[in-house]
């Protein structure tokens, strides 16, 4: 008989457990041809595992919608099988405590409080004045102390698929964090190329809301990137359902509608991403929302919403026999290499560079001084005029 191998890739095939795929024959050649029908979709993306780095940059309690925006995406991605493990949550503040909230506990993105985005089990990473532009950057290239948890780690690989949220204020090339200071487009793009340099993701998707938010995303230059924004350059992010009980916002627009879109995907949902694109038209959202796909690979077509809003394991059965290892052997064969650089920990411990010596101030005066003194206690003041 020909051998059967199931070889595992990446998220489960219509629910059926692979103990039922391998014990049961009858089930293999209709489940054969589901999977020659669908190949070109169902492996197209090469990624293995999923991660989301979602930040909320703004302080105060003005800026409850930043903090609703935030939750939002991470209760979606969280649903749709991304697990805490995997998500890296930055809150600048936090709104469920705040002693202005008549809701103690709950953060709500509906002005009929339907919907509480808080929930139960949320995992704040980086909270209040941890949020700063240096700690993100150092999540996103991995340039963090050995003392970093694993919790505050971004440890994906070059078969991660990263979803990165930001929302708060910004302007044309800036985003602020914490009102004391900002990123630029220039950092964020170049931050984005370290990771790729450093093999830190197979495809990235960044989605800001922010006014002028599609000034961001202009300087980007590294490829398998897809990037979104609520706005173009030279127009304001509104906000959206405003609540008298609390006297804030609630959310802001793009956040609303694409959380409403994210409800109705499932995590075996064929919608992809010019289906993302449609979310909130100008009619809506009053600005104008944004999007750049020259530095993506793939059509935005086949690149399903859940290849980076969720984590599912695809299942792959094969007839053919497999030698792994050969396999084996080949991948030790390739050796790759990272270009050298200090370590962060020596960079914090090194010792300054020591300087050319200089006489301290005063010292010349001084020695003069003492010339003075000695030749007046020598010879005495009337032979002063030997000196000039």
């Amino acid at each position: 008989k020909q051998a059967k191998y199931i070889r595992l890739a990446t998220a489960a095939v219509l629910g059926m457990s692979l103990e039922i795929i391998i014990k049961t024959p009858m089930c293999l050649p209709r489940f054969l041809l589901f999977s020659q029908d669908n190949a070109g979709q169902f492996f197209s993306s090469g990624h293995t595992n999923n991660w989301a780095v979602l930040v909320c940059t703004s302080r105060f309690w003005f800026n409850y919608r930043h903090v609703a925006n935030t939750l939002s995406v991470y209760r979606s991605v969280k649903r749709l099988g991304i697990p805490d493990s995997h998500i890296v949550l930055m809150l600048a503040d936090d709104m469920a405590c705040n002693h202005r909230n008549p809701k103690p506990a709950t953060v709500f993105s509906h002005k009929n409080m339907e919907l509480n985005v808080y929930g139960d089990d949320v995992e704040v990473d980086y909270r209040g004045y941890e949020v700063t532009v240096e700690n993100f950057l150092r999540v996103l290239t991995g340039r963090l102390p050995p003392s970093t948890p694993r919790s505050k780690r971004l440890l994906s690989d070059d078969r991660s698929n990263i979803l990165i949220y930001l929302t708060g204020h910004g302007g044309n090339g800036f985003l602020k964090f914490q009102d004391s200071e900002e990123i630029s487009n220039v950092e964020l793009a170049d931050a984005f190329e370290q990771m790729w340099q450093k093999r830190r993701y197979n495809e990235l998707l960044f989605i800001i809301d922010t006014c002028q938010g599609a000034s961001m995303y202009e300087r980007f230059y590294s490829p398998n990137l897809m990037a979104l924004a609520s706005s173009q350059v030279g127009e304001d992010s509104l906000s959206h359902q405003p609540d008298l009980a609390i006297g804030v916002h609630l959310m802001d627009r793009y956040t609303f509608y694409l959380l409403e879109f994210l409800e109705d995907i499932h995590p075996a949902s064929k919608t992809n991403m010019n289906d993302l694109f449609k979310v909130c038209p100008k009619t809506q959202c009053v600005s104008t929302p944004g999007h750049r796909t020259d530095l993506f690979l793939r059509d935005p077509g086949s690149v399903l919403i859940t290849d980076f809003f969720g984590s599912v394991r695809k299942v792959e059965i094969t007839m053919e026999t497999i030698n792994l290892t050969d396999q084996i052997k080949q991948l030790q064969k390739e050796t790759y290499s990272y270009v050298d650089q200090l370590p962060v920990s020596e960079i914090i411990h090194q010792k300054p560079k020591q300087k050319d010596w200089h006489p301290p101030d005063g010292f010349i005066l001084g020695l003069w001084t003492l010339i003075l003194l000695v030749f007046f206690k020598s010879y005495g003041i009337k032979h002063l005029k030997h000196i000039f």
